[in-house]
C-alpha cells in the first residue's frame, strides 16, 4: 500500500519537471524573437551637451549689507520742538518735514532785520542826493575859474564836501549790505525751523519729542536709505591677489538666494588683529524671501585663485551604480555606459576629470531605466 502512493508522487514531480522546463523554452525563445526584433523598444529621454566653462574656485567670507546713506539728522538752529511729522518705521523722501522747530522769535528778528534793511536803503538814497548836489556845486565853482568871482577857497571848501559825502555814501552803503546779510541769515534761520529728510529712507530711530528743546547739531532723528546698500566684508590678506576692482562676484544672502555683485573698492586699511581688509561690493539684487536691512548678513563668494576652462556635464546625467559614477551617451541612436571621473561642482554641473569629451551628448532625464545599448529617441524629436 505504501508503493501505491509513492507512484502518483514520482510522475506529479517528473510532470512539473516538464512544465519548469517547457516554460523555460519558452522564454528563451520570447527572447531570441525580441532579440531578433531588435531587442527593447526605443526610449524617450533628454539629453544635454557636455561643455568647457570657466571654474573659479572661491572661499565664503562673511560681510553684511551696509547702507550708502544713514545718520542722524541734526537741527541747525536751536529752540524748542512744536511738531513731530514721522515715526519710526515711516518712508520719507527728500524734503519730507520731520520736525518743526518754534520760530516765533525768529520770525521777529528776521522782520527786524527787515526794517533795518529798509532804513540803511533810505540813508543811501540820502546820501547818494546830498552828493549829487555837492558835486553840481563843484562843477559850478570849476566853471568860474576864468572869471573874477572864482575863489580858490571856495572851490578847496567844495572838492573836500563832496569827497566827504562820497565817503559817507560808500559807509551808508556798506551798511546796506551788513543789514542785507543779516536780514538773510534770519530768513535761513526761520527756513531752518523745518527740519527736512536730506535723502530717502526710513526713519530708524527718533531722538526727540515735542518740547524737548534742541540745539545746533542736535540730532533730531536717524534716517537709513536701505535702497542705496552695498555690501562690506572682511577679506583676509592672502585672499586680495585675486581681487580686482570691477570683477564680478557671487554672494548669498541669509535667506538662501544668491545675487551678483561687483567689486568697487578695496580699503587700505588693514585690522592687525585678524589680518583682514574691508572690502566694498556693488549688489544686483533679484528677488529677495524677505526686505533688505542695514546688518543683514551676507555671504561673498570669494575667488581663491585664477579661473580656468573644464569640462562639466549635468548632475542629472550622473547615475550612481556600485559606489561609482556613469552616464548614458547617446552614440548613434544608442545609449552607451561610460564611467566618468568627477571634480568640483559648477553651478547645475559637474567637472568631468575623465570619461568625457566636449560634444558629447548624455541623458539627463530617463537614464534610471535605460538598459546599456537600448535605442533612444530624444523629447522632441
Amino acid at each position: 500500500m505504501t508503493g501505491t502512493v509513492a507512484r502518483p508522487g514520482r510522475s506529479l514531480g517528473v510532470a512539473a519537471v516538464a512544465v519548469a522546463a517547457l516554460a523555460a523554452l519558452a522564454t528563451a525563445a520570447s527572447g531570441d524573437r525580441a532579440a531578433a526584433q531588435g531587442g527593447p523598444p526605443a526610449a524617450l529621454v533628454v539629453t544635454d551637451a557636455v561643455i568647457v566653462e570657466p571654474l573659479a574656485q572661491t572661499a565664503p567670507v562673511l560681510g553684511r549689507l551696509v547702507a550708502r546713506r544713514s545718520g542722524d539728522v541734526a537741527a541747525l538752529i536751536g529752540g524748542a520742538v512744536g511738531e513731530m511729522h514721522v515715526e519710526v518705521g515711516d518712508r520719507v523722501i527728500r524734503g519730507d518735514i520731520l520736525t518743526v522747530i518754534m520760530s516765533e522769535r525768529l520770525e521777529a528778528e528776521r522782520d527786524r532785520a527787515a526794517a533795518v534793511v529798509t532804513e540803511r536803503r533810505a540813508m543811501v538814497q540820502t546820501a547818494q542826493a546830498e552828493l549829487e548836489k555837492a558835486n553840481r556845486e563843484l562843477r559850478r565853482i570849476q566853471g568860474l575859474q576864468q572869471s573874477a568871482a572864482h575863489s580858490q577857497a571856495r572851490f578847496d571848501d567844495a572838492s573836500q564836501d563832496a569827497a566827504m559825502l562820497e565817503g559817507e555814501l560808500l559807509e551808508s552803503q556798506a551798511q546796506l549790505r551788513q543789514a542785507q546779510a543779516q536780514l538773510e541769515l534770519a530768513a535761513i534761520d526761520v527756513a531752518n525751523s523745518e527740519v527736512m529728510a536730506p535723502y530717502d529712507g526710513v526713519v530708524s530711530d527718533r531722538h526727540a519729542e515735542v518740547g524737548d528743546y534742541v540745539g545746533i547739531g542736535s540730532p533730531v532723528v536717524t534716517l537709513v536709505n536701505d535702497e542705496d546698500i552695498e555690501i562690506e566684508a572682511e577679506v583676509p590678506t592672502e585672499r586680495l591677489a585675486g581681487l580686482e576692482s570691477g570683477m564680478l562676484m557671487d554672494v548669498t544672502l541669509d535667506d538662501g538666494t544668491s545675487h551678483a555683485a561687483i567689486l568697487r573698492a578695496i580699503v587700505p586699511v588693514e585690522n592687525p588683529r585678524t589680518r583682514t581688509r574691508p572690502v566694498r561690493l556693488v549688489p544686483d539684487f533679484g528677488p529677495t524671501l524677505k526686505p533688505l536691512a542695514r546688518n543683514q548678513s551676507v555671504t561673498v563668494h570669494v575667488p581663491s585663485g585664477p579661473s580656468r576652462d573644464v569640462v562639466t556635464v549635468h548632475k542629472d546625467a550622473i547615475v550612481r551604480r556600485g559606489g561609482n559614477a556613469i552616464v548614458y551617451v547617446v552614440e548613434d541612436g544608442a545609449a552607451q555606459v561610460r564611467p566618468v571621473q568627477l571634480g568640483d561642482a559648477v553651478g547645475t554641473r559637474f567637472a568631468v576629470a575623465q570619461g568625457l569629451k566636449p560634444g558629447d551628448i548624455v541623458v539627463v532625464r530617463g537614464n534610471e531605466a535605460l538598459r546599456p545599448g537600448q535605442q533612444v529617441r530624444t523629447a522632441g524629436g
